[in-house]
């Protein structure tokens, strides 16, 4: 399956670690050019999946939506999905075209998508992609300090990678490892296996640079976690430090 998005833009330099800023763009004429501009980078004439990357509030969703089912029409995308959207806005470019999936970031510390979103999703029948389902590596218990991350790691600017967040929600690490030593697992797949335990069409989407992490993450799909496994982490607290 080969996905792209597009919706996001760069203001200044072309990376968050060197200053630049992401700025929302959902013209019409935008999408129209920015998938061209993806399938000449990727090599390719099509994607499996186009996704909205955040909604335009100076553009109407409809309009936004509209360009995207250009695409698809055209076959340079098969389907096309949203990213961090609400479910009046999933419904609203559904009145346009089907909406495949929705993507949203969903992790033992990130559980905001479970009160409406996946609900939704899960009663319509639309794949949810969850993004940063280990917490940003948190989860997989690699960080104990800020010192940790690599000097120009955009993670340091979050609030949840400050010092004292990061020793206070070590809490949340410890009893992820608890049980996965009790399955002879990886933290990372325990964490990986609570997220498919929330929906019969989650899809995690866990990001990596090393074939190390990419065959621990892909092990999660063989763990069975138990009702008391689920419960003991569906009652872990929130974690200290806002997303963003």
């Amino acid at each position: 399956m080969l996905a792209s998005k597009v919706g996001l833009t760069y203001d200044g330099a072309d990376s968050l670690a060197r200053g630049g800023q992401l700025v929302r763009n959902g013209r019409p004429e935008h999408v129209r050019a920015a998938i061209d501009a993806s399938l000449r980078r990727l090599g390719t004439d099509h994607v499996d999946l186009y996704q909205l990357h955040r909604i335009d509030p100076e553009v109407p969703v409809e309009e936004t939506w509209g360009a995207l089912s250009e695409a698809v029409a055209a076959g340079k995308a098969l389907r096309i999905g949203l990213s961090e959207v609400t479910v009046e806005e999933i419904r609203r470019a559904r009145s346009v075209h089907p909406v495949a999936s929705v993507q949203s970031e969903l992790s033992l510390w990130t559980r905001d998508p479970l009160t409406e979103v996946l609900p939704y999703c899960e009663r319509e029948g639309i794949a949810f992609l969850p993004f940063s389902p280990l917490g940003r590596g948190f989860l997989a218990g690699r960080f104990t300090g800020v010192e940790d991350l690599p000097a120009d790691d955009w993670r340091r600017t979050l609030p949840r990678f400050q010092q004292e967040a990061l020793a206070a929600n070590q809490t949340l690490v410890a009893a992820v490892r608890a049980i996965a030593e009790r399955h002879r697992a990886t933290p990372a797949q325990v964490a990986l296996a609570w997220v498919v335990a929330q929906g019969s069409l989650v899809v995690p989407i866990p990001g990596t640079k090393t074939p190390k992490y990419l065959v621990d993450n892909a092990g999660a799909a063989d763990l069975a976690l138990t009702a008391e496994d689920l419960a003991q982490l569906d009652a872990l607290p929130a974690p200290t430090g806002g997303r963003y």
